[in-house]
């Protein structure tokens, strides 16, 4: 062990502790305690602060919960929207082959009414 430029003794050094621990005591004893003023005072506080902070909580749970909403209801529209949209396509599809089979039906009667024709004409 180093010594210090002050040679303690032993006995000064277990002073000096009982000395730290009494002052420590000291400070420990000078708060306040239940009943005093001060204290209750300091308890109103906290709970003020706590309540503060629940009510902050409270509401970012809230805003969270709203945000979430939110998106579902966004996520839910868009689904909708993309089911008609295809169903659109689908449909638009549907009167499209519609459109060409008709078409090539006309297109094949055409053709046998004019063949029809050549072959009574002979």
């Amino acid at each position: 062990m180093k010594k210090s430029y002050k040679d303690d003794s032993f006995g000064s050094r277990i002073a000096n502790a009982a000395k730290a621990r009494q002052a420590v005591l000291a400070r420990i004893k000078a708060q306040p305690g239940p009943g005093d003023p001060e204290f209750d005072k300091i308890k109103e506080e906290r709970q003020a602060a706590i309540t503060a902070r629940n009510a902050r909580l409270a509401d970012r749970k809230a805003e969270i919960e709203k945000k979430l909403a939110r998106e579902k209801t966004e996520r839910e529209a868009r689904l909708v929207a993309k089911q008609q949209a295809e169903k659109k396509i689908a449909d638009e599809a549907v009167e499209l082959l519609a459109a060409q089979k008709a078409a090539r039906d006309a297109r094949y009667a055409a053709r046998k009414a004019r063949k029809g024709k050549k072959s009574r004409g002979k």
